[in-house]
């Protein structure tokens, strides 16, 4: 009786053991799929805010973006800004704006795209000549999240190449996202590529062309939500901005605030 038990024991351990090690496997495949999932699930850049003078969340964490070498925001111990401009197109607002970042001895990092390449060279060279980093925003402004990992890779070099021909110098491998759109496929492959991914933890509705903010709209955000570390999103297309940004820097100095490249986050 008792052998029989043991016999029956073991039988039934072994089929416990058989159960687990499926439920594993199965485990295993069904952690693969999710993890699939979030590699190619596309995602639009958001933030959200508390507090004013506090940084906001991103729908990403600082902390899982770092780990693809990319970020929203930097230190909050001190009061830095790390000033950047998307520039899509030039409408003539640019050179007021490098006037400003001039007077003010401010470094900016400006994302272009292949076609103010081609339209504005002498902007371009004017912004590497006065200090300022010029980044890759992609040739065509695609959603690159539905690019084959060739095609990405094409977006950006031909840009790269574009800016060689124009300056004689490599592109600084800064890389913000069209549309704001990324996952952790595109992300990765920025990463493999020496690219440091640049989102934002401020920027407002300054690109409707027809329909720009008022000076008082634009500060209300500016200097309102402004805080330790941010990174700050403006478009040079902006004719609000050109106006402003004189001011607007003398505004945030008069807060104790100190514009640094956005090479020194880490």
């Amino acid at each position: 009786m008792v052998k029989e038990y043991k016999v029956l024991a073991r039988i039934g351990l072994l089929f416990v053991m058989m159960y687990m090690i499926g439920a594993g496997l199965a485990g295993g495949v069904n952690v693969w799929k999710e993890t699939s999932a979030i590699a190619h699930e596309t995602r639009d850049w958001g933030l959200g805010f508390g507090e004013s003078g506090q940084k906001p969340t991103g729908n990403t964490s600082a902390e899982e973006l770092a780990e693809y070498d990319a970020y929203y925001v930097g230190a909050a111990q001190e009061k830095v800004i790390y000033l950047t401009f998307d520039a899509g197109f030039e409408n003539g607002n640019t050179p007021a704006i490098l006037d400003a970042l001039k007077k003010h001895q401010v470094s900016a990092t400006f994302f272009v795209v292949g076609n103010y390449l081609e339209t504005s060279p002498q902007l371009v060279k004017r912004m590497a000549a006065e200090g300022h980093t010029v980044g890759n925003h992609s040739y065509h402004h695609p959603d690159m999240t539905a690019k084959s990992d060739e095609e990405f890779e094409k977006e950006l070099r031909l840009l790269e190449e574009k800016y060689r021909e124009i300056t004689g110098c490599e592109l600084t491998k800064f890389y913000r996202p069209p549309q704001g759109k990324y996952s952790a496929a595109t992300l990765k492959h920025a990463k493999a590529m020496g690219y440091r991914t640049f989102f934002w933890s401020l920027a407002y509705v300054d690109w409707l062309e027809n329909d720009q903010p008022t000076k008082e709209e634009a500060f209300d955000k500016l200097l309102g939500r402004i805080h330790p570390g941010a990174i700050v999103l403006l478009h040079s297309t902006s004719a609000t901005n050109g106006q402003i940004l004189d001011e607007l820097l003398t505004e945030w100095e008069k807060m104790g605030y100190r514009i640094r490249p956005l090479s020194e986050i880490s």
